[in-house]
């Protein structure tokens, strides 16, 4: 059974829909009842005994400083093309780090430390089963877990995706060499996850790792991040 050996935070972004509050600080850094988002990922990681750690950063790359001092095994890898392209480019940019991988968006709270857990057998993403319509990614995987198709542009009755996912070292591998070949064949404005999960999908067998709703919580706007926490809720 493969074993996680390491993390990639995704953290380069420019927060657009979290404005006034990005505007000097970068959203993994804004703080969800006191706490920063992408302190609570970390802590949960380091609770799981992974410390091999990587943040891409790009927007206010400076902010995030502090981390590498704060927590042992941090390190940091500025995106440089963050402002131009998709996210493809953060993945590119820490693609030597990928083996038996997690890799995690730096703006979300996970709930649950088991999500967290070094230990799984498939590559595959977490996801929890909705019954009702959702503008999220849905999964929709064969009796045996494995995804056999994807709705990006929502859906129901399937998993939702969240941005927590875990590789074994062949698949990264494997991932590795295809996001090169995506961004030097400069297809610049794609996710990451298309790589896999839509460009292409026969080279990989992906599996959902089920969790439960509430286990992992993405916050995606001003007016979520006030549903969450209240003292914002002055915020214009």
């Amino acid at each position: 059974m493969p074993k996680v050996e390491n993390a990639i935070i995704m953290a380069a972004g420019l927060g657009t829909r979290m404005r006034p509050l990005t505007n000097e600080i970068p959203k993994p850094l804004v703080k969800v009842n006191g706490k920063r988002m992408i302190e609570t990922i970390i802590q949960g990681l380091h609770k799981n005994g992974i410390t091999d750690i990587t943040i891409v950063t790009g927007y206010l790359a400076d902010k995030f400083d502090f981390l590498a001092n704060k927590y042992s095994g941090v390190k940091l890898i500025n995106n440089p093309y963050y402002q131009k392209y998709n996210n493809l480019s953060s993945l590119y940019v820490a693609r030597n780090e990928l083996k038996n991988t997690i890799i995690l968006d730096g703006d979300q709270l996970i709930n649950n430390l088991d999500v967290l857990d070094p230990a799984f057998n498939k590559s595959g993403y977490a996801g929890s089963w909705v019954n009702k319509w959702t503008d999220e990614w849905i999964m929709h995987p064969d009796d045996n877990g494995r995804v056999v198709s994807c709705d990006r542009d929502g859906g129901q009755k399937g998993y939702r995706l969240y941005s927590v996912s875990k590789w074994t070292a062949e698949d990264s591998e494997k991932l590795r060499k295809l996001v090169e070949k995506e961004f030097q064949a400069k297809n610049y404005d794609i996710y990451w996850d298309d790589v896999s999960m839509f460009k292409y999908p026969d080279k990989f067998d992906l599996f959902v790792h089920q969790v439960d709703p509430g286990d992992i919580v993405e916050i995606d706007s001003l007016d979520e991040l006030k549903a969450i926490d209240s003292s914002y809720r002055s915020i214009g």
